[in-house]
């Protein structure tokens, strides 16, 4: 899944693709390097960041998915909004996953219109908003307790009538960075809620901070924390960097592809017959 920001001030600069023709190029490179899905986002959902309205967020998404559907009919859209007005409106117009980080906590009524649309749906764990949810967040267990959320979650989107979930961890949405690898670490416990899992670990602080870096430098950190996630058994990676993530899971399936046993085997022959 690749990510384009239809906002001034995504936390990852180059990210942000402000007008029609930079999203629609920056789509088609995404495709060229082997993205299945494109994410479409109106606003910044970083730390301390205020919310905007739906109406906004409607102008800058609209127009870009419109102009990305018809350009690539092939390609699979999903927009990143927690309104529900935002959310009928996209897949009105080409979007055919929601994507809502939210986990419907902030819109009453984005459940019911995503099941309503009948399209798949993304749910994340979040503490608070983006405003606050790093003021200090803290669990007593954050594996148990997200975990249980999402039990409660599936339940509810599956009472609405959605269809398909798709889980969000929300790496850096209410967690500490020791929070953050602890889910990480314990990703597969989440393939018992029988959903795809989405990981989200792009170019974020979890990756840059104990770098010492910014996110500018970031790529090959999440490449490493984008195969560990694979390894765990990550489905979707939402990345800022197509071709690096998608070069990870070539080479994480080739890798697993390979039998040990019969490369042992082999390995012997060839001394034995020297």
């Amino acid at each position: 899944m690749g990510i384009i920001n239809t906002t001034p001030d995504s936390f990852f600069e180059r990210s942000r693709k402000t007008t029609i023709t930079d999203s629609i190029d920056k789509a088609a490179q995404m495709i060229k390097e082997g993205a299945s899905i494109i994410d479409i986002g109106g606003q910044s959902t970083k730390p301390g960041s205020d919310s905007i309205s739906a109406y906004e967020e409607m102008e800058r998404v609209l127009p870009v998915i419109t102009a990305i559907s018809q350009k690539f009919p092939e390609i699979i859209i999903s927009v990143d909004t927690y309104y529900s007005t935002v959310a009928k409106a996209a897949v009105e117009n080409g979007a055919s996953i929601v994507n809502d980080i939210s986990g419907g906590q902030f819109d009453s009524l984005m459940m019911e219109t995503v099941a309503n649309l009948n399209v798949p749906y993304i749910c994340m764990h979040i503490i608070g908003n983006p405003k606050t949810m790093q003021d200090n967040p803290q669990y007593e267990n954050i594996t148990k307790e997200v975990l249980d959320y999402f039990i409660e979650k599936i339940n509810t989107c599956r009472q609405a009538g959605i269809k398909d979930v798709i889980v969000d961890l929300g790496f850096g949405f209410g967690k500490t960075i020791e929070h953050n690898y602890q889910l990480l670490k314990s990703l597969s416990l989440f393939k018992m809620l029988d959903c795809p899992l989405l990981v989200g670990i792009s170019r974020k602080g979890m990756i840059y901070k104990p770098l010492n870096i910014g996110a500018e430098d970031a790529l090959n950190g999440t490449t490493v924390i984008n195969t560990i996630a694979l390894q765990n058994g990550a489905n979707i990676l939402r990345v800022h960097d197509v071709k690096e993530a998608v070069e990870a899971v070539k080479l994480l399936s080739l890798y697993r592809e390979i039998d040990a046993t019969e490369g042992n085997s082999s390995r012997m022959s060839f001394y034995e017959n020297r």
